[in-house]
């Protein structure tokens, strides 16, 4: 990959959304929800002030509408500040 984040940013694959809910009924593609969780890919030096916490391959919740969709090679990549990151899972 040649994404490469700036100061505290963070790349993240988001994981593919629910295909069923749990009682087994298949949910249309206008229906789901954006996931909130995914798989941090690449991550910036940081800067002076902020200390990078988070490291490629850690899982991470975020929140509802943080980030930029951005697609590479066909991929859809979410990039995002550290701080909009809620926790690592």
């Amino acid at each position: 990959m040649n994404v490469k984040p700036l100061s505290d940013r963070v790349l993240i694959l988001p994981n593919p959304a629910e295909e069923k809910t749990a009682g087994g009924l298949i949910i249309p593609d206008t229906a789901k929800e954006r996931p909130l969780e995914g798989k941090v890919v690449a991550v910036g030096p940081g800067t002076s002030d902020v200390k990078m916490e988070v490291k490629v391959g850690d899982q991470v919740l975020y929140g509802k509408y943080c980030g930029q969709e951005i697609s590479v090679e066909g991929v859809d990549y979410l990039i995002m500040k550290q701080s909009d990151i809620l926790a690592i899972i």
